[in-house]
């Protein structure tokens, strides 16, 4: 493992007047990569398919436009509000450290000096999570990857992604990131639930741990966690409150669900829009609202381009595959993200 409103701009973040008071912008995000594979078949893991013998027949070309197309997505989201690339953003289903480098190090990625703190999961598949970052915003100072130990009826493991979860000092404020992919649907939302809630324990157990050293620890657990912002997970286990009046010193905050009531969502399947990529946060970045970084907006960053122009697919995500062929698209997920504020000493 290795770690690797008016505008003015200032080096790499964004302040804008508000109230004749200047604030400071940063912008956290999180993406599905959908299935960033390298071209090499380990033998260790099930990625067959994404080979050049393989069924996706994943040559490097495919892989090099694949990367250009992530680099892209990454340096635009949320700049409509802060007119560059999110300062920290998680990924999933990347298959290795490797591929992360070469996404960082792409011309559109690398003016921004990204670091990247990354483990290896043991996903049958090999897909990992990850935390990038900007070094001239946030310096890591320790980072966890926590394992989620699950068992099918038959009493056999199953294995899934592990926990990220890492503490470090964005503009010299400690904050706390945390990076999820939970269980997948599969096998119907009904069986496969109880995994998502089992995940959802383990998430609430690392925040309760952060918080049991520090109670008013600032922490943003971000990721793909295969279920809706008023899903059981969501509601029974982690409690995550839509409404920012109802907080207390324990509480979290979800600003996705109001995005979701409203219709929106990161990915569709069968007619149905589903908000799986979600961000949530502990009270503090709500209620210090003068101390240090605070929520500002969350929202889904859906661009045309990256929207299935036609056909009975039209407006979902724009995949790399479809029905089993290739159309060079981007992912099967839209982005999301959210702005922190604080007020600048002028």
């Amino acid at each position: 493992m290795r770690f690797v409103q008016s505008v003015f701009f200032f080096l790499t973040f964004l302040s804008f007047a508000q109230n004749n008071n200047s604030y400071q912008i940063r912008t956290i995000a999180f993406y599905n990569l959908e299935n960033l594979f390298d071209t090499k078949n380990d033998t260790l893991i099930y990625d067959d398919d994404r080979t050049p013998e393989g069924k996706d027949q994943w040559t490097k070309e495919r892989y090099l436009h694949k990367v250009d197309q992530m680099s892209k997505v990454i340096s635009e989201i949320g700049s409509e509000d802060n007119r560059t690339a999110p300062d920290v953003i998680g990924v999933c289903e990347v298959e290795n450290l490797g591929v992360l480098e070469d996404l960082v190090h792409h011309k559109n990625l690398s003016e921004f000096n990204y670091g990247i703190v990354h483990y290896d999961s043991p996903d049958e598949r090999g897909i990992d999570v990850a935390l990038l970052y900007k070094k001239s915003a946030f310096v890591p100072v320790s980072f966890n990857s926590h394992r989620l130990l699950l068992f099918n009826m038959e009493g056999k493991r199953d294995y899934t992604r592990d926990q990220l979860i890492v503490e470090g000092l964005l503009d010299n404020e400690k904050i706390y990131f945390m990076v999820n992919h939970w269980p997948s649907r599969s096998g119907g939302e009904a069986r496969s639930r109880p995994f998502r809630l089992e995940a959802a324990k383990l998430n609430k157990r690392i925040i309760d741990s952060v918080r049991k050293q520090d109670v008013d620890s600032k922490i943003i657990s971000m990721g793909d966690f295969n279920d809706d912002p008023i899903d059981p997970s969501f509601k029974k286990i982690l409690k995550v409150k839509k409404n920012t009046k109802k907080l207390d010193s324990t509480s979290l905050y979800g600003p996705m669900e109001k995005l979701f009531r409203k219709g929106r969502g990161s990915l569709a399947y069968r007619d149905k829009w589903n908000l799986f990529d979600q961000l949530y946060m502990t009270s503090s970045l709500i209620n210090n609202p003068n101390e240090g970084y605070r929520y500002w907006k969350a929202g889904i960053f859906t661009p045309s381009y990256l929207m299935d122009p036609k056909g009975k697919y039209k407006g979902y995500p724009l995949r790399t595959y479809a029905g089993g062929s290739y159309i060079g698209g981007y992912s099967d997920h839209f982005p999301v993200y959210l702005h922190l504020i604080r007020k600048m000493n002028l």
